[in-house]
């Protein structure tokens, strides 16, 4: 078996050769203090924005709930 930088690395230039490019992305993170309280708040503050509504009625509109 190889090492697992080898493995990776060979994966990665699978990827690169089928065209895609790797992209970091950054996100919040859900174990610090105070980021369900900081979620809470901002849900509560779209409660009642038509905004809001209207793109969780297209979202819902879109979706394919179906198991085929």
């Amino acid at each position: 078996m190889q090492p697992i930088r080898k493995r990776v690395a060979g994966h990665r230039r699978r990827l690169r050769a089928a065209g895609l490019s790797p992209v970091q992305i950054w996100v919040p993170d859900t174990r610090r203090p105070g980021f369900a309280k900081e979620c809470r708040r901002q849900s509560l503050s779209l409660r009642e924005d038509p905004a809001e509504q209207a793109a969780l009625h297209f979202m819902g509109e879109i979706s394919d709930w179906t198991d085929d």
